[in-house]
């Protein structure tokens, strides 16, 4: 499958990379880039968002560069760890800077690490708040518990289930991105 001119956008609820939400998103690029998309990390370490309603928020650079690739992409991988059984707080504060003018119509590919069993809180919670911006998550989504041995000591991904589940969550999002943009 080759997607030319298709746009993805990784987000991770962590503020390196080289975190394991960054680690996941950026393996997710990787397959995404795979089947002929252009890919883009926002690193929130590099590139700070403020928390909304900061002084001075509204006109942050950071904010505006954001804003505007968010909206030149046709779908989005994310990843969180949850905390507390929800998102994190870099995850939900990157949300909160994105409106369906950005978003709208879009596809969406959810994605979350647990430091213990698997579940769905975070997951659900991001598809209720995806639901309020009027974007398309994919039906696949992906839960990594255990997120500590979920890796090898090369930062692959070690477990064959995973790699699977995550190559079905990309390819949904490539598809299901491919006929939104193509539906406008």
């Amino acid at each position: 499958m080759s997607e030319t001119n298709l746009r993805i956008l990784g987000l991770s609820g962590e503020y390196r990379p080289s975190s394991k939400s960054g680690m996941m998103v950026n393996h997710a690029l990787a397959l995404a880039e795979g089947l002929g998309a252009e890919v883009f990390f926002w690193d929130c370490n590099e590139k700070p968002l403020p928390f909304v309603g900061e002084d001075g928020c509204w006109d942050n650079a950071n904010v505006k560069e954001f804003q505007a690739l968010a909206a030149s992409c046709d779908g989005f991988l994310v990843c969180s760890p949850e905390y507390h059984g929800t998102m994190s707080g870099v995850m939900k504060n990157t949300f909160d800077w994105l409106y369906d003018k950005h978003v709208g119509g879009k596809a969406f590919g959810l994605m979350c690490t647990l430091g213990g069993i698997e579940n769905s809180n975070t997951l659900n919670h991001m598809r209720i708040m995806l639901r309020w911006l009027h974007a398309w998550p994919v039906p696949e989504q992906l839960a990594v518990g255990h997120v500590k041995e979920a890796f090898d000591e090369h930062g692959d991904l070690a477990h064959e289930a995973t790699i699977e589940r995550l190559e079905g969550l990309v390819t949904s999002v490539v598809r299901t991105a491919t006929l939104l943009k193509s539906s406008q």
